[in-house]
């Protein structure tokens, strides 16, 4: 599994010669943040997973800073943040809506945005910012409980698919010692 990972992922020396990453040479170059183990893979997927559902170009930017704080492999949680796309995004954000109307057990419906009319832009900015409101609580709620979920479930997934290929590999190894 290792070797199939490497070849998507930048080797050290690459990072090293990169000038604009010269500045942060002390923290990006730690070992850790490079170094692709079963510990290090699965907090890297549960932070690019994590980090996902931050919205704009924020999410790679969350994705790297989790993984610098807590010394996981850099390429594979940038790489993990892939998930949302602007096919997925949309999808995702309503699950979350959901999930946080849910869990803060408040009743209504999705209210669609006020449509810009003759009253004009004020007024308009003004109906915004409160549809922006009446959704704030419930689906910043949702977005981390969606976030801790996914965060969780694609921990437990990796561990227990890096597990299976390490079990894999012993009974590879162990069957090729007892063939003559």
């Amino acid at each position: 599994m290792r070797k199939h990972l490497r070849k998507f992922l930048p080797d050290h020396a690459a990072v090293r010669q990169n000038r604009w990453l010269a500045p942060f040479e002390s923290t990006l170059l730690h070992p850790r943040l490079w170094h692709l183990n079963r510990h290090s893979a699965a907090g890297a997927v549960a932070a690019g997973l994590f980090c996902g559902l931050i919205p704009g170009p924020f999410q790679m930017l969350g994705a790297a800073i989790c993984a610098v704080v807590f010394r996981v492999n850099l390429p594979l949680a940038l790489i993990a943040t892939f998930y949302t796309n602007p096919f997925t995004i949309v999808p995702l954000y309503v699950l979350a809506f959901g999930m946080g109307k849910f869990a803060l057990g408040s009743g209504g419906e999705f209210v669609a945005p006020p449509e810009y009319g003759e009253a004009g832009l004020v007024v308009w900015l003004d109906a915004l910012g409160d549809w922006m409101v009446h959704l704030g609580k419930p689906l910043v709620a949702g977005l981390l409980l969606l976030a801790t979920l996914l965060a969780v479930a694609g921990y437990g997934a990796m561990r227990a698919l890096y597990r299976w290929h390490l079990v894999r590999a012993w009974h590879a190894r162990a069957a090729a010692r007892k063939t003559p």
